[in-house]
């Protein structure tokens, strides 16, 4: 009886250990499509090197934010094949001042949503988070311009940590996120939005650093890789 026990107790925790894993770092090649029809590639999405092209934004009842771009770059990250002279220096930083404690919430924006090809499987960024239990988000437009959030993981670490989401694939191509569409043309599938950061209502208080690099995506190309060169495009 202990024996079972034993093992039913060590098959539990196996379990939990693997959801645990595959929640913190999801699989591409398990969402969506069957595997033999899918071309991934892991793209860049945004590298945070052009002052301007992203805000922050605050209640004013909350407190006040601001930021810039600063020189530097996570040891751990490791440039693209092909894009080992393109320029990566620069990492984004979010400075908030809290005006009292409670339930607040930042975001950080793009000046303009930014449009990522094929059917994308993951999104990853490289984050500083202070070590604050708060909370992130990225937030993004499918197919219809159709707003959703996903979850990416708390900010309660310190240094540079590597952060990645899995996109959900649609369940019947009309419900949740949709990427694409045989009836209204070709276009970009998925659209960045920004991030949304929900603070924990007992830390939000004092100032808060935050900072960000390197957004990327791995993205299903098999469509569009497979298609004819004397094939019309469905968008006009």
């Amino acid at each position: 009886m202990k024996k079972l026990l034993t093992v039913a107790i060590a098959l539990a925790t196996a379990g939990l250990l693997f959801a645990q894993e595959s929640l913190s770092s999801p699989d591409p090649t398990v969402i969506g499509n069957d595997s033999a029809r899918q071309a991934l590639r892991e793209v860049s999405v945004d590298k945070f090197e052009l002052e301007g092209s992203w805000y922050a934004s605050i209640s004013p009842d909350n407190g006040v934010i601001s930021s810039r771009l600063f020189d530097g770059s996570p040891a751990g990250k490791e440039p693209l094949a092909g894009e080992e002279e393109v320029p990566d220096s620069k990492v984004l930083g979010i400075k908030v001042e809290f005006f009292h404690r409670g339930l607040n919430s930042f975001y950080i924006r793009s000046a303009r949503p930014i449009p990522i090809e094929g059917v994308t499987k993951t999104i990853s960024l490289w984050v500083a988070g202070r070590n604050m239990d708060h909370e992130l988000y990225v937030l993004v437009q499918d197919y219809y311009g159709h707003n959703f959030e996903l979850y990416v993981g708390t900010l309660g670490f310190s240094g540079w940590k590597k952060m990645q989401v899995a996109v959900p694939p649609t369940p019947d191509g009309e419900h949740g996120i949709i990427q694409q569409s045989a009836y209204d043309g070709v276009r970009p599938g998925l659209r960045i939005v920004g991030f949304r950061v929900d603070c924990n209502p007992v830390l939000a208080r004092g100032t808060y650093y935050l900072y960000m690099d390197d957004m990327r995506a791995v993205t299903d190309l098999y469509d569009l890789e497979n298609r004819d060169e004397d094939d019309m495009h469905d968008d006009w």
